[in-house]
């Protein structure tokens, strides 16, 4: 009964100590996203705080801030750093201004097809991925789908890497845009994005490059002929954390923050292909010819120069061979 006795004493006390120190204070955590609220992306960061803060039960609460509401992707990475921001999602190949390595996930062809992609960075390969982030205080428990981008035409339809030559082709003012296309032999042309539509219209360019939905978006979709489908870039976005917080959390925690993300970029990836599924119809409705390539080999094997180019450090061509050798 003694025993008894002093052990009642100690849940009372215990008991009495929570009641003055109350309940658990709640950590609001700062998400970046640069879309627009109503992105797949966006919606998908969203479900993620949700999952969070429910599974917490409100220990943590997520917050994501979208549009770019805190600066660019740049900017934001800088943020990581030093916890100004708690998770973001980036763009995969650009976090390769961060870790060389990432930069492998932006090379041209370098998936096979959306399943290849999820096949690589759901497994192994993906987790190397996320350990090469360490140094810049980042964690990745998921990443999400950003889809492909293709080649679209005025006039001259594009089936095999000849037909790209000589065309002037608008991309991106970034390395690997530019390299990509005159691998092909194409006229790479940067352009910002606004001029487009009119020199489409005008014929001062002859095509440009983007995934289904920006086709659509930016209404290319009315004044292009064919669009074909080559796949070119296939870039992954990431879900991370910062390794500060990553650390800090026990290891329930953890767990509770790795199926929120993983469930969130199911959620994503169903939205973006259900989104890109409407586009491919809007510009069949246009009367744009789809072109599909069934065979992607000789676009591939046209991109040798591309490769030495870009492929600039030794960790990319390791991982590169990784992923290609994942089925």
């Amino acid at each position: 009964m003694k025993h008894f006795g002093s052990l009642t004493k100690i849940l009372l006390t215990a008991a009495a100590l929570a009641a003055v120190a109350g309940p658990v204070e709640a950590r609001d955590l700062r998400g970046w996203n640069v879309h627009v609220p109503d992105y797949p992306v966006s919606l998908g960061m969203e479900k993620f705080g949700e999952l969070v803060a429910e599974r917490t039960n409100g220990r943590f609460v997520p917050s994501t801030f979208h549009s770019a509401e805190l600066g660019n992707q740049q900017q934001a990475v800088e943020q990581m750093t030093f916890d100004g921001i708690d998770f973001a999602v980036f763009n995969g190949g650009q976090l390769g201004d961060v870790a060389p390595a990432l930069k492998v996930v932006g090379l041209p062809y370098v998936f096979r097809s959306t399943e290849h992609m999820f096949n690589v960075v759901d497994g192994e390969v993906g987790k190397r991925l996320s350990d090469e982030l360490a140094p810049a205080n980042m964690v990745a428990l998921a990443w999400y789908d950003a889809g492909a981008r293709s080649f679209y035409t005025v006039e001259k339809p594009i089936k095999t890497p000849a037909d790209v030559a000589g065309q002037k082709i608008r991309v991106p003012n970034a390395e690997i845009f530019v390299a990509t296309a005159e691998a092909l032999g194409a006229n790479a042309t940067p352009m910002a994005f606004a001029e487009v539509f009119p020199s489409l219209q005008t014929g001062v360019i002859d095509g440009a490059e983007n995934n289904p939905p920006s086709v659509v978006s930016t209404r290319h979709h009315e004044v292009i002929k064919y669009y074909t489908l080559d796949e070119h870039l296939r870039v992954p976005e990431a879900l991370v954390v910062t390794k500060t917080l990553w650390d800090s959390l026990s290891d329930e925690d953890k767990q509770i923050f790795r199926e929120a993300a993983v469930e969130s970029a199911e959620l994503q990836r169903k939205l973006w292909h259900e989104r890109e599924e409407t586009a491919l119809e809007a510009i069949k409705a246009a009367g744009v010819e789809i072109i599909e390539v069934a065979d992607k080999q000789p676009f591939v094997d046209a991109m040798d120069s591309a490769y030495k180019q870009l492929i600039t450090d030794p960790k990319i061509e390791v991982f590169l061979k990784d992923i290609q050798a994942v089925q």
